[in-house]
């Protein structure tokens, strides 16, 4: 796997205008819920996934059950998904990501899976594993980064 270096990481974060939150939660107690507030707070457009509130709004926007079922997505215009499910869970998600062209898979704090990122980086996808946007935007820009 690619070594992820501040340098790429900032890279990502700047090239990233629109994101899928996989495992996007309803509950303001989630850390899910937490950072995509904090992501779109950033100016990120950030659209939930979870099949257990599709057809709800959350944050302002339309919940998905699916990757494939945003309209971004079958454009081709999902920069980033970032996976809030477990380490096992990654690689659905991983491959969902790869399927509708995504450019990076981000996958959250103690969110783990070789696989996934092998597949997703033999597809051409960047990956972050094990790290979350909403810690590394303020260290790697000091809070003043707008997407």
């Amino acid at each position: 796997m690619t070594t992820v270096t501040d340098d790429l990481l900032r890279r990502i974060l700047r090239e990233t205008k629109i994101i899928a939150l996989v495992g996007a939660s309803p509950r303001p107690e989630r850390p899910s819920h937490g950072v995509m507030r904090f992501l779109q707070q950033h100016g990120y457009r950030v659209i939930p996934v979870n099949p257990g509130i599709a057809g709800k709004m959350l944050n302002d926007e339309l919940v998905y059950a699916r990757l494939a079922d945003i309209p971004e997505a079958k454009a081709g215009k999902i920069d980033m998904v970032d996976i809030f499910r477990n380490s096992d869970d990654a690689l659905a998600a991983a491959r969902e990501a790869i399927e509708i062209g995504a450019r990076t898979v981000w996958m959250q704090l103690n969110v783990v899976n070789e696989t996934a990122a092998q597949e997703a980086e033999a597809a051409g996808l960047r990956v972050v594993m094990d790290r979350c946007p909403a810690i590394e935007i303020p260290r790697l820009f000091g809070g003043r980064h707008e997407a």
